[in-house]
C-alpha cells in the first residue's frame, strides 16, 4: 500500500477524533504485540501429498515461423515470446513460449498458463491453462522458496486451487475441495504465499466448510494481512471487529480495515463498504485505537 494513502487515513481518522497526525503513544498495545496471527515452522521439503497426479500435459508440436529460425536458448525464445506478445503478435508469442516450456523453462510454463487462463492474446481455455500449472508444479512443486520461480510455482499452486474448489465443466476436472485444501495448503506453508494464506484462510472461515475454524483462519489471513495482501486485511479486520469466532478487538480489526480499504482494487467495493460500516459502527475509543495502530505501522515502515 502507498504510504501517501495511510497518511490520509490516518488524517480522515484523526479529524473524526479531533487529534493531530503528531499524538503521542499512551503505551496501548501495538498491532505487533496484539496480533493473532502465529509464524509457522517451515514444513518438510516434499509437496503435499498428490501433488503431480493430474492430468499430464499433452506434448505440442512446435514448429517455427515460416522463415524464421530457432532461438539458441530456451531463454532467448521466452525473451522473443513475451516481446511478441506485447507487440500484438500472439501467434508468434505462442510459438516461442511453447518452445521454451517444453524446454522445461518454468517461467514460460506460467506464463502460457496464465494467458489461457486470463484470455491473454488466445482464446480463454481454462483445462488447457490447468495443464500447463500441473506441469509446473509437478516439475519445480520442491524448489527451495527462495529460488527465482518460487513465486511462479506457488502462483501455480494458487491457481490449481481454484480450480479443484470450483471444477472445470465439460472435463475431468471435478469440484473437490480437498484438493483445493491440499493446494492452497502447501503454497501456503511452504512457499509462504501471501494469496495461497487468504484463500487457505477463507476456507477455514467458511460457515458451511467442512474446515471451519475460526482460530484458524484467522492465523493465515494474518500471516497473508502482515504481507500487505489486502483482501486478508479486510477478512481479518471484519472477524476481529466483529468477535467473529475470535475475542473481539473492534479497534485493531478497524486498523485492518483501514489498509485494506486503502489498497483495495475499483472492483473490490466490498472491502470499502466493510470498513465503512465498521468505521460507522466503531466508538470514539476504538477509532482513537486504530488511529495509534495506523501510525505505529507508519512508523515501521519508515524504519
Amino acid at each position: 500500500m502507498r504510504t501517501s494513502k495511510v497518511v490520509v487515513s490516518i488524517s480522515l481518522l484523526g479529524l473524526a477524533l479531533g487529534l493531530s497526525p503528531a499524538a503521542g503513544f499512551d503505551g496501548t498495545r501495538t498491532p505487533e504485540s496484539a496480533t493473532v496471527a502465529v509464524p509457522l515452522a517451515g514444513p518438510g521439503a516434499n509437496p503435499a501429498p498428490g501433488i503431480g497426479r493430474a492430468t499430464p500435459l499433452a506434448a505440442v508440436p512446435i514448429a517455427p515461423l515460416e522463415g524464421a529460425s530457432r532461438p539458441a536458448t530456451p531463454f532467448e525464445a521466452f525473451r522473443l515470446g513475451t516481446q511478441a506478445l506485447r507487440a500484438g503478435h500472439p501467434e508468434q508469442a505462442v510459438n516461442e513460449l511453447e518452445y521454451a516450456a517444453e524446454q522445461g523453462m518454468p517461467a514460460a510454463q506460467w506464463k502460457l498458463g496464465r494467458m489461457y487462463a486470463d484470455g491473454e492474446g488466445v482464446q480463454k481455455n481454462t483445462l488447457r491453462a490447468f495443464e500447463y500449472f500441473s506441469r509446473l508444479t509437478k516439475a519445480h512443486g520442491g524448489d527451495a522458496p527462495g529460488t527465482p520461480q518460487a513465486r511462479l510455482v506457488a502462483n501455480a499452486f494458487v491457481s490449481l486451487g481454484q480450480y479443484y474448489l470450483e471444477g472445470i465443466p465439460n472435463s475431468a476436472v471435478k469440484p473437490d475441495p480437498d484438493r483445493a485444501r491440499e493446494m492452497y495448503w502447501y503454497a501456503a506453508s511452504y512457499f509462504g504465499d501471501p494469496d495461497a494464506q487468504y484463500n487457505l484462510g477463507r476456507l477455514y472461515l467458511d460457515r458451511n466448510g467442512a474446515w471451519r475454524d475460526p482460530r484458524q483462519a484467522a492465523k493465515w489471513l494474518g500471516l497473508a494481512a502482515r504481507k500487505g495482501q489486502s483482501q486478508a486485511q479486510a477478512l481479518l479486520g471484519a472477524m476481529l471487529f466483529k468477535g467473529d469466532g475470535v475475542s473481539r478487538q473492534a479497534a485493531f480489526g478497524l486498523f485492518w480495515l483501514t489498509l485494506a480499504k486503502d489498497s483495495a482494487a475499483p472492483h473490490e467495493a466490498w472491502i470499502t463498504e466493510t470498513y465503512a460500516s465498521a468505521f460507522a459502527q466503531a466508538t470514539d475509543d476504538e477509532r482513537a485505537l486504530a488511529y495509534r495502530y495506523l501510525e505505529n505501522w507508519l512508523m515501521g515502515r519508515r524504519e
